[in-house]
């Protein structure tokens, strides 16, 4: 992944998602030979000069302002998402420094004893981490996965539980996980493993690429999702990522909930079985097992 082309595309995008009557500009009807603005337009609505805005679509970020970039985002209409990802994208990326790769403590035990939750502990390149037993039961047996492979854009993307998983609502859920993945991008620059867990994705699935291709940028939604379980049926649950800012090498727990009283949290409560929480579900934040027990 070159950082000069991600800074390219990604300004060529927003500018040919814009029309002249979308930013207050005359339309005389004539035929554009451009998809969207023209760049003059847009250096026009940032109020900086043609050459500056060009050079900066040409991937030449390096001594950009960031009042100069808020002002192109401003003008391209991009929201908080997509400012920060211009601000990360714009900048030389400064060697990711290797994180602390253990699961905290307190964390493990929080998954251990969650019972009629399914819990995800997420990292950087959204490898699965950690895990409950209730996770597996819902989302397929992942542990079993190699780890370089145990991964949510795997589960999405290559493995066919995972699409019949989210049934009709699978274009939706990986469009969301795309967007947010492009969020990682910014927010873990220079971190090498995620730029190639991204290529790998791109040539591994035609999907993911078209996807990705898309440009969007978006952090984890918290919503309803509706799936289909091949054991209890039709289940909503409500995914929550809650982003863990102190241990940078695990980005993320994801929670998903049924509401109290629904047949959804029935369905959870028969495929959680009665069991008793199970250990060896968690491991290393760099990857390895921390123990071969699965769920």
């Amino acid at each position: 992944m070159d950082d000069r082309t991600e800074l390219t595309t990604f300004l060529r995008s927003r500018r040919a998602r814009l029309r002249p009557e979308d930013v207050g500009l005359p339309d005389y009807g004539r035929v554009r030979r451009v998809e969207g603005l023209r760049r003059e337009e847009l250096a026009r609505l940032a109020g900086v000069s043609l050459a500056h805005y060009t050079r900066l679509e040409q991937g030449n970020g390096d001594g950009v302002s960031g009042e100069i970039l808020d002002a192109v985002a401003a003008a391209l209409r991009m929201d908080e998402d997509e400012r920060a990802y211009l601000h990360a994208v714009a900048r030389r990326p400064a060697p990711c420094p290797p994180a602390p790769p253990e699961v905290p403590a307190a964390l493990r035990h929080l998954l251990e004893s969650t019972t009629t939750t399914p819990a995800l502990v997420v990292g950087r390149h959204t490898q699965i981490v950690g895990w409950n037993a209730l996770a597996v039961a819902v989302f397929g047996d992942f542990p079993a996965l190699p780890p370089d492979r145990r991964t949510l854009s795997h589960l999405l993307f290559a493995e066919p539980y995972g699409r019949a998983l989210h049934a009709a609502g699978w274009e939706r859920t990986a469009r969301e996980h795309v967007a947010s993945l492009r969020v990682l991008l910014g927010r873990y620059r220079g971190d090498a493993e995620l730029t190639a867990h991204i290529d790998r994705m791109r040539g591994l699935d035609a999907d993911f690429d078209r996807l990705w291709a898309e440009q969007t940028v978006a952090r984890a939604p918290s919503r309803p999702y509706a799936l289909h379980h091949p054991v209890v049926g039709p289940m909503t649950l409500h995914g929550e990522r809650v982003t863990l800012p102190d241990r940078p090498a695990c980005y993320g727990l994801d929670l998903y909930a049924a509401e109290p009283g629904s047949a959804s949290e029935d369905a959870l409560r028969r495929l959680a079985g009665g069991r008793r929480p199970q250990r060896g579900t968690v491991v290393l934040c760099g990857g390895g097992d921390r123990h071969t027990g699965r769920s």
